[in-house]
């Protein structure tokens, strides 16, 4: 006897430890692929028991391909790369335990607990982040062909906005007043002349144009932007766009004058060199312009091709186009352009040039994506849940320990003794598993409750009908613990399956349910049949003279 009460309390010491070791708080260091492909070595907090996206607030966001813009091919391959993308920007981003997954065959799920900014992890959970490099349009073949484009318009039945012309003279004049600041004032001077030869004619589109300050480069008030992009999108159009060429826009409008333009540049449709080869990307802020940058590297056969493009481009323009806009004025090749280079953000604060490094670094989605769902949790809901989660089991646990302590007397304080290993166990069982608390978590963590208490009922009640027969104590714990058995598995491992098919098809609020209930039941049987039985033991040993039991 004596021995084994001294194995169950050694295996109960050791499940307690380990129990303990789960739930410590510690440094761990695992291995991951850098964003120049190579592994290294990164040092984590690990933090036991974390609180999902209803305790502590965040963001949930479901995610589908775009295809307004174009149809994607495979569908499928766009989403498994997209996931992988996402999954490394979110790491990057610091998100402690995200969930990212695949839900059904073209809907992607994040969720994101603990941010303090909704709106900065969306941009960079969505953004494309597609980087390439373009020849402008060195020879003004766009240009050349704005007259049959306005004719094609025209045909169309597209006429110049009210005031498009009118506006043209007061705009040039602005040109000129800035381009005579910086020395150069040929080819405002040449905007104007034509303006002045054409200003009889329909012009829908050119007559919203300007010449900029370098090839390929025109400028449109702000205000026409809008209008001009639709423009410019219509078939008519489309068809006079010379072969080989595309129409993007600048990233940010700029301001000349009292006037603000959004500039439009004739870019070659293949580019040079795309963001796919990039090895490392670093926000930093020029030492002279005091402008948020990002100086990016690319990798070695990166490198290559962009020494040898740029090396047949020499005293061209090359425009650096981020998802599709080009990012400031396009710089003249002096010299062949080997690894390095930077993407100026102007005044823009460096967190988001830190943003813009970080999706480049984790490269581009395979497509456009599009939230089509989207709920926030504040991080005040969150206090909430969790302060009435914890009121909530709290009350139910003292509720439970008063009735067993009142009904069962001597034997339901040790049950009670019992449950508070119950309760370590099944903490450190889940911390064990990295597992995620969620809101339905602590519903599953009282449920699993009530059943460890319902198992200690089961066994009292056979132990009282042993006892009724004159049995001796000892020998009605034995009984009473041997006849209980079968019914207190039979209803656990059913309660078990049924839980192991709610995280098997359910989702995540399900699935959080599910895995502590799970554990809360393995938990609840090893303390209702193992450590209240030690107890048992541990009391009739020592008073083994006596003639009935308190229960």
């Amino acid at each position: 006897m004596l021995s084994s009460i001294r194995n169950r309390l050694i295996l109960i010491g050791v499940l307690m430890a380990i129990s303990i070791f789960s739930l410590i708080p510690r440094d761990v260091t695992t291995r991951v692929r850098g964003a120049d492909g190579a592994m290294k070595d990164t040092t984590i907090r690990r933090v036991p028991l974390k609180l999902g996206l209803d305790l502590q607030g965040g963001i949930h966001l479901a995610l589908e391909i775009d295809e307004s813009r174009g149809q994607v091919q495979d569908r499928a391959g766009a989403i498994d790369r997209a996931l992988t993308v996402i999954r490394t920007r979110v790491d990057e981003f610091g998100v402690a335990e995200p969930l990212i997954q695949r839900v059904g065959t073209d809907r992607i799920v994040v969720e994101l607990a603990g941010i303090d900014d909704p709106g900065r992890a969306k941009q960079i959970v969505q953004r494309s982040a597609f980087l390439e490099w373009r020849i402008v349009d060195m020879q003004d073949r766009f240009k050349d062909a704005l007259p049959s484009i306005d004719g094609a318009l025209t045909r169309a039945g597209v006429t110049a906005a009210p005031g498009a012309v009118a506006a043209v003279p007061s705009a040039v004049e602005q040109l000129l007043g800035v381009d005579s600041a910086e020395g150069d004032t040929t080819v405002a001077a040449d905007s104007a002349a034509e303006s002045t030869e054409l200003a009889d004619q329909p012009r829908p589109l050119s007559s919203h144009l300007f010449n900029g300050q370098i090839p390929g480069e025109f400028l449109v008030l702000e205000e026409s932007y809008p209008y001009v992009d639709s423009l410019i999108r219509l078939e008519p159009a489309q068809r006079g766009i010379p072969r080989g060429f595309d129409l993007v826009w600048g990233m940010e409008p700029t301001s000349q004058g009292a006037r603000t333009y959004r500039a439009l540049y004739a870019v070659e449709n293949r580019p040079i060199i795309t963001g796919e080869v990039i090895s490392d990307a670093r926000a930093t802020v020029d030492q002279v312009t005091r402008a948020s940058v990002v100086q990016f590297t690319l990798n070695r056969s990166g490198g290559r091709i962009l020494r040898r493009e740029t090396g047949q481009h020499i005293n061209d323009y090359m425009a650096i186009m981020l998802d599709g806009r080009v990012n400031r004025q396009p710089p003249i090749i002096r010299s062949q352009i080997y690894r390095n280079g930077q993407i100026e953000l102007g005044g823009a604060p460096l967190r988001e040039a830190e943003d813009l490094a970080l999706v480049l670094r984790a490269g581009a989605l395979p497509a456009p994506v599009v939230i089509v769902e989207e709920r926030t949790v504040g991080p005040t809901l969150g206090r909430d849940s969790v302060e009435q989660g914890r009121r909530a089991a709290g009350v139910a646990a003292v509720v439970v320990l008063l009735i067993m302590a009142a009904y069962y007397r001597a034997a339901g304080l040790l049950a009670i003794a019992a449950l508070i290993f119950y309760v370590l166990f099944t903490l450190g069982g889940l911390a064990s598993l990295d597992a995620t608390l969620t809101l339905p978590g602590l519903a599953g963590f009282v449920l699993s409750l009530g059943i460890a208490v319902d198992a200690n009922v089961l066994i009292f009640e056979r132990i009282r009908e042993e006892l009724k027969l004159s049995k001796t104590p000892r020998s009605a714990v034995d009984e009473g613990f041997q006849h209980a058995m079968p019914a207190i598995i039979d209803a656990n491992i059913t309660t078990i399956v049924t839980a192991a098919f709610l995280f098997q098809f359910g989702t995540g609020p399900v699935k959080g349910f599910a895995v502590t209930l799970i554990i809360g039941i393995i938990a609840s049987l090893l303390t209702a049949v193992f450590v209240t039985r030690t107890f048992f033991l541990i009391w009739l040993q020592r008073r083994k003279a006596v003639e009935g039991l308190s229960i």
